[in-house]
């Protein structure tokens, strides 16, 4: 299996941690996530709500870069509909640049309607939108010299001037959980990300929508298909009273203050199995059950509900020195 982690970045306003000291716990992280091994570190994109405060992951990630020389730096996602994708390729083709070809670009439709209102959009236009913007944004990044006439668009003769590092652009991952958008996701040799907590009511759904992403892939490409990079809340500590003391606490503040429809809680969560929360055995068993529904790239969603640096990054360590070794 694969291991990466990834940040919300939800921020408590009542709390004593400024948006400020919150950024720099982040980048911290991910220094840390280098040293322990873990693959890619990303970050959600959101607006207009303590939900998420990165509005542009390019600003961080662009920051870590230089903090950093091997890690992954993840986007999850870019919401295509709210904005330029002339001005989302430059944006991410100067991160491609800055730390030497290490950008991983996931995109998305968008969600949350506070968020089109803020932008004045109508969401009824999002898949539209968002499919219009892919395809210019693909052959941006592409090196093509582009003319474009849509419904979003009008491109006359551009070429970005900011080359990205690697070669045919960053590899795009699209954000979805449904089985039937899997298959075209994969039919169209995308990659394919998502957080099941948001969508899914167990566990063992995502074996199908695995199945189905791998069904597509085999449409497009003789290639093995990628694995598909699903996101789980976790926390892990030697035992599971000790997950439960350290975890539970953050884990529903987080779910009381989100603005995701479900508001499952700890026990709940754990007995659909869509979370890593426990002592080290009983993340050990949730992962090895994963790896048999076919999940072989797990982002580790590690700091919510005003966690705070020190318990994080004990969790992280405790993930990378005794859990992992054990599925790996």
């Amino acid at each position: 299996m694969r291991f990466s982690i990834l940040s919300v970045h939800d921020h408590y306003p009542n709390e004593q941690r400024s948006v400020q000291q919150h950024y720099q716990e982040t980048l911290e992280n991910i220094v840390l996530a280098e040293e322990l091994g873990f693959e890619s570190f990303w970050v959600a994109e959101h607006h207009f709500h303590e939900y998420g405060t990165i509005p542009n992951p390019a600003v961080l990630l662009s920051a870590a870069s230089q903090r950093t020389k091997t890690i992954g730096l993840g986007v999850a996602i870019s919401v295509l509909p709210f904005r330029n994708p002339l001005q989302v390729a430059e944006d991410y083709s100067m991160l491609d640049n800055l730390s030497g070809g290490r950008l991983l670009l996931g995109v998305g439709s968008g969600y949350l309607s506070h968020e089109f209102e803020g932008f004045g959009l109508d969401p009824k236009n999002k898949r539209q939108h968002f499919d219009e913007n892919l395809s210019v944004l693909k052959r941006i990044l592409g090196g093509e010299t582009l003319s474009f006439e849509g419904e979003y668009n009008n491109i006359n003769s551009v070429q970005i001037n900011v080359p990205t590092v690697q070669p045919d652009g960053p590899p795009i991952y699209i954000a979805a959980l449904k089985k039937e958008v899997a298959y075209y996701i994969g039919k169209q040799g995308h990659r394919m990300l998502g957080i099941p907590y948001a969508t899914v009511e167990h566990l063992d759904e995502l074996g199908p929508v695995i199945s189905e992403y791998n069904r597509g892939w085999g449409k497009h490409s003789l290639e093995p298909a990628p694995a598909v990079n699903l996101a789980f809340h976790t926390y892990v500590a030697d035992t599971d009273a000790e997950a439960r003391d350290g975890g539970e606490e953050p884990f529903d503040y987080y779910v009381r203050t989100r603005l995701y429809g479900k508001s499952s809680g700890w026990d709940e969560i754990c007995d659909r199995g869509y979370c890593i929360f426990g002592g080290i055995n009983t993340c050990i068993s949730r992962l090895q059950r994963m790896r048999e529904l076919g999940i072989e790239h797990v982002s580790l969603l590690m700091d919510f509900g005003y966690m705070g640096l020190e318990k994080t990054q004990k969790s992280m360590r405790t993930m990378a020195e005794k859990v992992i070794p054990a599925v790996s």
